[in-house]
């Protein structure tokens, strides 16, 4: 009787989370990703799939969407094309599958991916409130976008994942994330943590509070679109993300940085990215990753 709870308590929370990650049809999906034959860019032993097969990636994910928004050219250009307020899932599981393919797919399938986005940048263009013209393709958006989404993952990881990478390891993943970032258009991705935060501290001159990004900032910690039920959950792993985001930013955005809300928080999101972690490993070996696929 206890193993059948057990079961369906880990079949619940599966299913919940991959409905809104996935969405339908995540079996074929996985077929599709995970386990089609073929060469791959990456393997099991790669700091890359140590990372983002972790369950702490719900929490970078949110870190990385707050540090994305506060660049004024890219959260334009995503406030204006991306189509996130009228279907936000849509638009996570489409990024969950790049991940997924680039990370764990065939070269083939990685590369596909790789040229259906850079196709779909080809018809994002547009103008800032400042005039400032844009494009999605744009190599220097792209570096930025990049560099704040691997350093989102990286720090979720580092805090919450089920075990710290060394040095080495982390200047190994981050050179791995650039292999496709740079083939979708960034120039000069970052291949050890060093560069990844000089890179980032030169962004920092451009970064602002726009109207755009506090948009952005109140569906993910105000308005989140879930049942009222998965709300306790999920501010878990929202102050979790807001308890590993830089003071800069937080500054930035105007978000206020408590000290005994971190001490709280990060116990309390590393004990929810441990329950996701158990209730995905029911074949660790052979499932797909929690947080992508």
């Amino acid at each position: 009787m206890a193993m059948k709870m057990i079961t369906r308590t880990r079949s619940a929370i599966t299913s919940a989370v991959r409905a809104k990650v996935n969405g339908d049809g995540f079996s074929t999906l996985a077929d599709e990703v995970w386990r089609a034959p073929g060469e791959r860019w990456f393997s099991p032993s790669d700091a890359i799939w140590r990372v983002h097969r972790d369950t702490s990636m719900f929490v970078g994910g949110i870190r990385a969407l707050l540090l994305q928004s506060l660049h004024p050219v890219a959260m334009q250009a995503v406030s204006e094309h991306s189509g996130y307020r009228g279907d936000p899932w849509g638009r996570l599981q489409r990024t969950s599958r790049y991940i997924a393919v680039t990370t764990y797919g065939t070269v083939p399938d990685a590369e596909a991916a790789i040229a259906k986005v850079r196709h779909v940048h080809d018809f994002i263009k547009g103008v800032t409130p400042a005039g400032v013209p844009y494009e999605a393709g744009d190599p220097h958006l792209l570096l930025w976008v990049h560099c704040a989404e691997i350093d989102s993952f990286l720090a979720a990881h580092q805090a919450f994942g089920a075990k710290r990478l060394s040095p080495a390891r982390a200047d190994e993943y981050v050179a791995q994330t650039a292999v496709a970032a740079e083939r979708l258009g960034a120039v000069g991705a970052p291949r050890t943590v060093a560069e990844l935060e000089t890179t980032l501290m030169q962004f920092r001159v451009e970064l602002d509070r726009t109207e755009a990004a506090v948009e952005a900032a109140d569906l993910l910690l105000k308005h989140p679109p879930l049942p009222r039920t998965s709300l306790p959950a999920y501010q878990v792993l929202v102050h979790g993300a807001l308890s590993i985001m830089p003071g800069w930013a937080l500054a930035r955005l105007r978000l206020p940085y408590v000290p005994l809300a971190e001490v709280i928080a990060k116990p309390l999101a590393r004990a929810a990215t441990q329950t996701l972690r158990w209730a995905f490993e029911v074949d660790p070996d052979n499932s797909p990753p929690p947080a992508t696929l």
